[in-house]
């Protein structure tokens, strides 16, 4: 059993930054591969940044050179950094861990970009 927990999520004006951090406990000791999702009232939820091998990352375009992925101190931390937010950047966002052939989710953070 894997459980994830997220935070950072909030209120930011447009342009602004935020730092979500996703946290695994229980018999997880390295996350080596995490996606950040994020879904928006009416949508279909969407990946929006990878971390695979603790190494390789990968972004969907519409958040290219604005976010980061990146695993922190102990490995069992995962964090988006998101820089330069747009208003259809709020979503409420999700951190998945595969984890012996199960994918565990995290409860969400809620991120709204006021104009």
């Amino acid at each position: 059993q894997v459980q994830l927990v997220e935070s950072g999520g909030g209120l930011v004006q447009v342009g602004g930054s935020l730092t979500l951090s996703c946290t695994a406990s229980g018999s997880i000791f390295t996350v080596n591969d995490m996606g950040w999702y994020r879904q928006a009232p009416g949508q279909q939820r969407e990946v929006v940044a990878s971390l695979t091998a603790g190494t390789w990352t990968n972004y969907a375009d519409s958040v290219k050179g604005r976010f980061t992925i990146s695993r922190g101190t102990p490995k069992t931390t995962v964090y988006l950094q998101m820089n330069n937010l747009k208003p259809e950047d709020t979503a409420v966002y999700y951190c998945k861990v595969p984890f012996q052939r199960h994918d565990y989710w995290g409860q969400g953070t809620q991120v709204t970009v006021s104009t």
